[in-house]
């Protein structure tokens, strides 16, 4: 169809459907899952930690109709070719399934805890969130999928249980490892607000995410990942170690982020080791800025939730060491820029994206300004885009 992801009107689906499908645009129902970003929070939702997450404005749009026979079909609108499944089938994992595959899995889900489904149906999909930017097109694509045959399917699945339904398919199907994050926040995500998640208990609070005239640029870095996995295990091992170091001196903790950063300080000499008290350090003071931006939104203090972002990213720099040259440069270069409150890497790190939150007046010079920096230091270009806050998974049409 050649149309760019900003270019897609949701609203044209259901005719697109019809064209595909035959029958009445009547007949056919629409639902919008968002991505996400994480405002902050990273990598300590492994250690007891909170994570920040919002919904943002980029949607995935997934159409859907019952079928009279128990037939099962996909289609999307950019990418050929059409997958047919059955509501009787065995659903397995097939690499030639391609994204089919997150589909099945949460249909294997569904079956693996005794929903049955009366008939089969038909789905026909667009997504205008960047594949592979690091903001999670697949969680939106689980999450979307599921609250679309919950709802058209009357099962009467709630938001926490269709984002355990997203990680189980991850776990279960896919054979990914995931965290619960990026599915929870687009399960039950609103616009105008960000959510503190406890990632182990899955309480949550909304916080308000209002933002006036300012706005996140999310910048992809647009690096290949090679180095994550190993970094990430070794990254994880190493706050364990700690953490064992600082029980078996009497410390009561069942997870570094239960210490506060005062607490922390008075403890802090049982871990001889430089490496393993960084990597704590870390885990302690980044958690406590997750609950100093949830007070900043509260108070409307936008100032301070960016200086919160910076330091953020600097203790992932020198205390986690997970950023890298080019998340370094976005960020850093963000940093500079007039109009920035802040800047900071987002993710698992060592590629991947930053986000910034800039003056809406100013955006245009700062993507500038970055990529020219971006461009010149690493020896390619960055992705840009910008985002508001959004829903969560819901009906469209």
């Amino acid at each position: 169809m050649g149309l760019t992801a900003k270019e897609y009107d949701p609203k044209d689906l259901p005719g697109e459907f019809v064209k595909v499908y035959g029958g009445e645009i009547s007949d056919v129902r629409v639902y919008a899952s968002p991505a996400r970003i994480n405002i902050i929070g990273e990598h300590i939702d492994y250690n007891g930690g909170k994570v920040f997450p919002a919904a943002i404005d980029r949607y995935l749009y997934v159409a859907i109709r019952k079928r009279a026979d128990s037939k099962i079909i996909y289609n999307d609108v950019r990418f050929p070719g059409t997958y047919e499944f059955d509501t009787d089938d065995n659903f397995a994992f097939d690499k030639k399934n391609d994204y089919a595959n997150y589909l099945n899995g949460i249909l294997s889900q569904l079956k693996a805890q005794g929903y049955k489904l009366p008939c089969g149906f038909e789905i026909l999909m667009v997504s205008n969130v960047p594949a592979g930017g690091g903001i999670s097109s697949s969680s939106a694509l689980e999450c979307g999928f599921a609250w679309a045959v919950s709802d058209t399917f009357d099962l009467g699945i709630d938001r926490v249980e269709i984002a355990k339904l997203g990680q189980m398919s991850e776990h279960n199907f896919m054979g990914v490892n995931c965290g619960i994050m990026d599915q929870f926040i687009i399960a039950t995500g609103k616009k105008n607000t960000a959510e503190m998640l406890d990632c182990a208990t899955l309480e949550y609070e909304y916080a308000p995410l209002e933002l006036g005239d300012y706005r996140f640029v999310v910048m992809n870095t647009n690096k290949v990942r090679k180095l994550s996995d190993s970094k990430y295990n070794e990254r994880r091992s190493q706050c364990e170690e700690a953490l064992k170091i600082l029980q078996d001196n009497g410390v009561t903790a069942k997870a570094l982020c239960e210490l506060s950063p005062s607490k922390w300080e008075e403890v802090k000499h049982f871990v001889k080791d430089e490496i393993l008290q960084k990597r704590a350090k870390h885990c302690v003071y980044e958690n406590q800025r997750v609950l100093d931006a949830v007070s900043a939104l509260k108070s409307g203090d936008l100032k301070k939730l960016g200086e919160l972002l910076n330091a953020s990213h600097a203790s992932l720099k020198n205390d986690y060491e997970v950023t890298g040259l080019e998340l370094d440069t976005l960020a850093e270069t963000s940093q500079k820029q007039e109009g920035c409150l802040g800047a900071r890497m987002t993710g698992a790190g060592f590629g991947g994206c930053a986000i910034a939150l800039v003056h809406k007046d100013k955006v245009d010079s700062f993507i500038e300004n970055v990529q020219n920096e971006y461009t010149a230091k690493v020896g390619y270009a960055a992705g840009f885009f910008v985002c508001e806050s959004g829903d969560g998974v819901r009906r469209y049409i």
